[in-house]
């Protein structure tokens, strides 16, 4: 199983919390001894992993769901103009109406 590569966003926030944190804990630990600083700098390690892995990632997006079911054809028919006589007729005696008005 491949792991998945961090994001630049994953480095970024992770590198500043290395950094700003380790500064902080030297400073209010005052430690000036080689392993109050090694203790410090883990700790500071160890926090800025904990930040960069909880960094949201990308998500790909789902593959569309294919549906099984037949597409059926769509045909616009409209009628023809001798199957609908009551409209010919219809604007027959309006086209009368209008003429004799």
């Amino acid at each position: 199983m491949a792991m998945p590569r961090p994001t630049v966003a994953q480095f970024a926030y992770g590198s500043c919390t290395v950094v700003f944190s380790a500064f902080a804990l030297l400073l209010l630990s005052r430690a000036s001894s080689g392993g109050g600083i090694a203790l410090v700098v883990v700790a500071a390690l160890v926090l800025g992993l904990l930040v960069a892995m909880t960094v949201p990632q990308q998500r790909s997006r789902p593959a569309p769901v294919r549906r099984s079911v037949p597409r059926e054809q769509v045909r616009a028919t409209l009628p023809s103009p001798a199957a609908v006589p009551v409209a010919r007729e219809t604007v027959r005696q309006a086209a009368r109406q209008r003429a004799a008005s």
